[in-house]
């Protein structure tokens, strides 16, 4: 896909176009908090955050964005700073005259997720639609005013009960409620825009920023789009998760700014958010970073077919996707606990082969039915090969590999989240093979099951679905998340959130099977799916009182 998006500028910063995908996070401090919040704020941009989002919840935590502002220039800092608004119209318009961009969400700036109303007729939608449009047209008088930029920042879990109403809980739907509110900035006269597509769920996250940036060039709205992955959670399962759905669309030539939304201190989540983009950039003659699609990652074609394969042992077919490890030139199939088993009679093809040779290869599969095929290339030779196979009806396995030597975890994690990754999340492949030539054994393995459970092609453990905290979160996320993945980690198959507060945490959650969810003043709510089925549990009860609802309804297992 050519998505080519119009620049626009983030105070000094510009975004868009051709200028380098733009990095950035978000604090996790209470937002009154001046000294904590400022130095927080240091600490990201020292680690590479172009940009700093700082949550303002009311008209008092907005206003003092001003306090922080002033305090950041003192000091010598002059990064544009971002005020994310959930629910208080009052809030955005504070705070827009005060930083350089604001982060709406459509779900619950005018709309609400939980209102009672069902069955809209289409004149009580478009009545809804222009309260829309006059409550947005203050904030967008004060941006014109003041330059400041806006992000419509769409939450698979905070759907507006309209949209859910006549799209379902579903990507078209994230999709229609960005449309509706960029359609009303268009033709308001207001284009400092920024659009995102964020979901806990990587397949859904990809599907909706694809749909939307084919919808928007059609309309002609191609403003720049930030990526990001949502409550994606902690360590290898976070950065998996992120850079899985991240790199998927910059793959694509999709992404104009990124966030790596991790449940830790957000200067951990630069790093990654730069590893990621220095992939998609390169240094011109003039040593400026300008934009390109690494040649083994690009992607030119969009998946319209789905391929059957038929088992050949215990790959294909009905098996479980499967991890293989390369190791001193002997391939292994890899089980959950980390035993392998020695694999043989597979046909090779590289890069050279899939372009020179592909006739001959498919020829050989043809009179091979039971072969299983390793093809160790670029995404866009895997998916040539794959679709090749699919046209000429063969049902031969594919394990894809990366091309890219890795010699460290990171490195590793990095690369086969990206390719095979981009594949893996189309639904293409019947297993990895990862070459642990350089790397542990052991830590290939998890790092390969991770990248299957992060795409949902393999579920081989409990799915932690958590927030990276901010400025409303009243509690430890941190050392929560680690308690409750000591007592559930065991649960596989389960998902669990583990959420700061209710503005999206019971939404981006909402197809976990359990949720904790902070309820403020040291409660917490417990879910059973969407339904909160225990409220005000105090916290140093809640982890048990998790286990306790997870045993009443029958899914606790021993450890």
């Amino acid at each position: 896909m050519n998505y080519i998006s119009r620049e626009i500028s983030i105070g000094h910063l510009l975004m868009g176009g051709k200028q380098p995908i733009r990095l950035q996070s978000m604090t996790n401090t209470p937002t009154l908090d001046t000294r904590a919040t400022v130095d927080q704020a240091i600490r990201m941009i020292k680690a590479g955050s172009e940009m700093v989002r700082i949550t303002a919840q009311g008209r008092k935590e907005a206003a003092h964005l001003q306090v922080i502002k002033d305090q950041l220039k003192t000091l010598g800092y002059n990064v544009p700073l971002i005020a994310d608004i959930h629910f208080s119209p009052e809030a955005a318009e504070i705070a827009a005259r005060i930083v350089e961009k604001v982060r709406i969400n459509p779900g619950n700036y005018v709309d609400r997720p939980d209102s009672a109303k069902v069955n809209y007729s289409d004149a009580e939608y478009e009545a809804e639609l222009e309260k829309i449009s006059k409550s947005l047209a203050p904030l967008l008088s004060i941006c014109k005013e003041y330059g400041t930029a806006i992000r419509i920042g769409v939450n698979h879990g905070s759907l507006s009960q309209r949209i859910v109403d006549r799209y379902g809980d579903t990507p078209e739907g994230m999709v229609q409620s960005a449309l509706e509110f960029t359609r009303i900035c268009h033709m308001q006269g207001f284009h400092n825009l920024v659009l995102s597509m964020k979901s806990s769920n990587v397949r859904v996250m990809v599907s909706a920023y694809l749909m939307l940036a084919e919808k928007l060039m059609a309309e002609g709205l191609n403003y720049p789009l930030h990526l990001g992955v949502t409550e994606a959670g902690d360590g290898e399962d976070g950065r998996l998760k992120s850079v899985a759905g991240i790199g998927a669309l910059l793959a694509h030539g999709i992404g104009d700014t990124i966030r790596v939304s991790l449940t830790e201190d957000p200067e951990f989540e630069l790093p990654v958010a730069s590893a990621i983009a220095d992939r998609f950039h390169q240094v011109n003659e003039k040593g400026e970073i300008v934009r390109m699609i690494r040649p083994d990652l690009f992607v030119s074609r969009e998946t319209d077919y789905c391929r059957e394969t038929s088992a050949c042992g215990n790959i294909g077919g009905k098996n479980p996707v499967a991890v293989l490890i390369r190791q001193d030139g002997q391939y292994f199939i890899a089980d959950e606990e980390s035993k392998v088993t020695p694999l043989f009679g597979m046909l090779f093809a590289d890069e050279a082969m899939i372009t020179e040779r592909l006739p001959d290869v498919l020829s050989q599969l043809s009179t091979n039915p039971e072969m299983v095929i390793i093809a160790e290339a670029g995404a866009d030779k895997l998916r040539t090969l794959d679709k090749a196979l699919f046209q000429k009806g063969l049902k031969n396995p594919l394990i894809l590999k990366s091309p890219v030597a890795c010699d460290s975890l990171q490195e590793l994690l990095l690369e086969i989240s990206l390719n095979p990754g981009n594949l893996l999340i189309d639904e293409i492949g019947s297993g990895i093979c990862i070459d642990a030539s350089e790397v542990p054994l052991t830590d290939a393995i998890r790092i390969g099951f991770g990248l299957l459970q992060a795409t949902r092609m393999r579920i081989s453990k409990t799915e932690f679905i958590a927030c990276p905290s901010c400025g409303r979160t009243l509690f430890n996320i941190q050392s929560t998340l680690q308690q409750v993945k000591a007592r559930t980690g065991h649960l596989k198959g389960l998902k669990i959130g583990v959420m700061g507060c209710i503005v999206n945490g019971p939404g981006e959650m909402a197809d976990a099977d359990y949720g904790y969810v902070g309820a403020g003043n040291g409660k917490v709510n417990l879910y059973k799916g969407k339904v909160p089925v225990k409220r005000g549990v105090p916290e140093s009860e809640a982890v048990e009182a998790l286990v306790e609802l997870i045993t009443e309804n029958g899914d606790w297992k021993g450890e």
